[in-house]
């Protein structure tokens, strides 16, 4: 990386917060129901192996997926069960792990809803509901073509009746105010409310673009391979789910890098437009949230980068 590239950092919204990762940490702040910020930091462990299957293309795209969700899952698991509880109130024993047990359960429910949406509703819905137009569209081309509208219809669905609920509304606040965040650093503008404010709550890079890449990928590849009879056509779309993933991501780093190229910039538009659903224009005390996590990120990076180069130097 030479001297005057900015380094690459990412980000997740969280309940009542956001999730910054870097080269070295991964550090969430939550505003909590007293006002108060409270941090959650973890260090990003190297792993020697999941090293080396990141620089493989393809590969590296489900890889980074595992990551991601195993490192989200726990600042999200943090930042339910802190953001609600209230220092200055008394609460007894029972009542905490009352409350803790609530937003478990929440998020328990949230995790296992998701988890049958990707893989039932999107993996064999869309398949059923084309097998049902087969009169109408018999072709081989025509089947993949409405499997892949069912599918987006699917997705746009359940983000936007998702985002009517007043706590995924607020999430989606936050990741607007992560992307703006983002924005700024790489805009090069100091981290203030205002220049925060001013910037696009989308971006590039995002995971909801990835999301729309597989339903778009999913239709390329699906084409390799026959749809006939159903059980094969099932058994293909399970068996493809990798391959999906890894092109899609390798389509989500070309249209980021393309993005200020003339023509091929519009790449990366539909995912663009998906975020329109997944984000939300952020209120000024969600960007400071935003701003004071990412802040705490870049200190712990410096630090660590600073002690790398004194050991290297002792």
């Amino acid at each position: 990386m030479s001297k005057d590239q900015k380094p690459v950092y990412g980000g997740q919204a969280v309940v009542e917060g956001v999730m910054f990762g870097g080269k070295h940490h991964y550090v969430t702040a939550i505003r909590r129901k007293d006002d108060s910020i409270e941090y959650f930091e973890l260090p990003r462990k190297s792993n020697p192996s999941l090293k080396f299957l990141k620089k493989i293309p393809f590969i590296r795209g489900i890889v980074a997926i595992i990551e991601a969700s195993a490192n989200g899952s726990k600042h999200l698991n943090f930042s339910t069960e802190r953001y609600d509880l209230d220092p200055s109130e008394d609460l007894t024993l029972n009542e905490q792990e009352g409350s803790k047990l609530t937003l478990w359960l929440g998020v328990a429910a949230i995790g296992v809803l998701s988890f049958l949406f990707g893989k039932f509703i999107f993996t064999l819905v869309p398949v059923f509901l084309a097998e049902l137009t087969k009169p109408i569209f018999p072709g081989h081309l025509a089947q993949i073509l409405v499997e892949g509208f069912f599918k987006l219809l699917l997705l746009l669905a359940y983000i936007y009746f998702v985002s009517l609920t007043p706590i995924i509304k607020r999430v989606f606040q936050y990741h607007g105010a992560e992307h703006k965040v983002i924005n700024a650093f790489e805009n090069g503008k100091d981290l203030t409310i205002k220049n925060v404010q001013a910037q696009s709550r989308l971006h590039y890079r995002c995971g909801s673009s990835f999301i729309l890449f597989t339903v778009l990928v999913g239709v390329f590849v699906y084409l390799l391979v026959p749809t006939e009879p159903l059980y094969v056509r099932v058994l293909n779309r399970i068996a493809l789910i990798p391959v999906v993933l890894g092109i899609s991501f390798e389509v989500l780093q070309l249209t980021n890098k393309v993005r200020n190229v003339p023509l091929l910039k519009y790449l990366g538009l539909p995912g663009l437009w998906l975020q329109l659903l997944t984000t939300k224009e952020p209120t000024d005390d969600q960007v400071e949230v935003a701003i004071l996590s990412f802040k705490e990120l870049l200190k712990k990076e410096e630090e660590t980068e600073n002690l790398l180069k004194t050991e290297e130097i002792v």
